[in-house]
């Protein structure tokens, strides 16, 4: 049923964003797997849109921030609000105590904000003062960074970066699908609605996360994930011009990541078991910021994809 209800889900998604089924595919491995999404491209995408569709989809709160140089961590996790009337002091919530948050253009904020983000993302908490304060059971950070402007922005700390599930990179639509984006803006303008969904509800959000980790993996597709996240850190056992262009591998939250994210895929295809093909299919986006290159490789042109579609070749499949 959970089963259902997700691919019902899908399919509202692909009805509001066109033409992007692979975002939409990694927004529900990243509600599935518990881990936050950093999702990279050109203004005008429908990034904050799906985002919106999503958290209505299951029953979620929904906040979006406005990333800026002079934005403060209070802004992110509330405040301390003195009340003359009583003489005390009442905490108020910020942003990070909705379910589903958008951080939009997150490179554009300081390291004081960032460091706030860092905690309510990694320990599922916020401090303010001398008070820790829970958040939600359920809770994504969705963010996005703009790669076209770097002027203003702040480079997110590596520590930040691997606390992302993954990162998703969105390309321009083709002609075709442009004409149905006119169309279906056109349609919702004059209708004034948007179709609707019966929101999935949060117990059985949990319950479908309990499913995707019994999802079966064989040792052997085990043994071949590892050595695909070992590769980054060794890449002189397979490629001499690897062991150039890597500076630094992945570490452990990879492989952990990359498991999730396999057995959710899986999990999405109505299948019970991981195949290799599952983590082929979700390696770049849990890869792709978890590894650094090295000079040698920036002076050649080689990026990070170019890498890791190497190591794929390179690594043996079971």
């Amino acid at each position: 049923m959970a089963v259902k209800q997700f691919q019902a889900l899908r399919e509202y998604l692909n009805s509001q964003v066109l033409g992007q089924p692979e975002f939409t595919e990694n927004l529900l491995i990243a509600v599935l797997a518990d881990g936050h999404l950093l999702v990279e491209g050109p203004p005008g995408l429908a990034k904050t849109r799906a985002v919106n569709a999503l958290a209505k989809g299951i029953e979620a709160t929904f906040h979006r921030i406005q990333f800026t140089p002079d934005l403060l961590p209070a802004d992110l996790t509330g405040t301390d609000i003195y009340r003359p009337e009583t003489g005390t002091f009442v905490f108020q919530q910020g942003p990070l105590f909705h379910n589903v948050i958008l951080a939009d253009e997150i490179n554009r904020a300081p390291a004081k904000v960032q460091s706030a983000l860092l905690e309510a993302m990694a320990e599922r908490q916020i401090t303010v003062g001398q008070r820790t304060y829970p958040l939600a059971d359920l809770f994504m950070v969705l963010a996005t960074q703009n790669p076209l402007e770097q002027e203003g922005t702040y480079p997110l700390p590596e520590a930040q970066l691997d606390r992302f599930l993954m990162h998703v990179t969105l390309a321009y639509p083709d002609a075709e699908t442009e004409r149905q984006i006119l169309q279906l803006t056109r349609g919702e303008t004059i209708t004034g609605q948007q179709p609707m969904l019966n929101p999935l509800p949060q117990p059985q959000l949990f319950q479908a996360r309990k499913e995707v980790l019994d999802v079966y993996m064989d040792d052997a597709i085990e043994n071949y994930l590892v050595q695909l996240v070992i590769a980054t850190r060794e890449p002189q056992r397979y490629d001499e011009k690897l062991a150039r262009w890597l500076g630094y591998g992945a570490s452990p939250r990879a492989s952990i990541a990359l498991d999730r994210c396999a057995r959710a895929r899986a999990w999405l295809a109505g299948r019970d078991f991981v195949t290799p093909d599952d983590i082929a299919a979700v390696y770049f986006n849990v890869l792709r910021h978890r590894i650094i290159l090295s000079y040698q490789a920036e002076a050649d042109g080689i990026n990070h994809d170019h890498i890791l579609q190497q190591i794929l070749a390179l690594v043996p499949a079971p």
